[in-house]
């Protein structure tokens, strides 16, 4: 039977391309992003919060 064997080599050949996928190296597609500070996003949630409760009444 060829064909078994054809589909073994075809099986083992792409293997490696389903084992790593997903995997692409950080600079390969995207700049590399710089994420916000933490105490950044702390503050900005507090001070936006500060202003709801004032408009509410609270």
């Amino acid at each position: 039977m060829p064909g078994v064997q054809r589909m073994k080599v075809a099986n083992e050949r792409h293997s490696k391309s389903i084992t790593q996928r997903g995997r692409a190296s950080i600079g390969s597609r995207h700049p590399k992003r710089k994420k916000p500070p933490f105490v950044f996003v702390v503050c900005g949630s507090a001070i936006f919060h500060i202003i709801q409760s004032i408009r509410l009444g609270g």
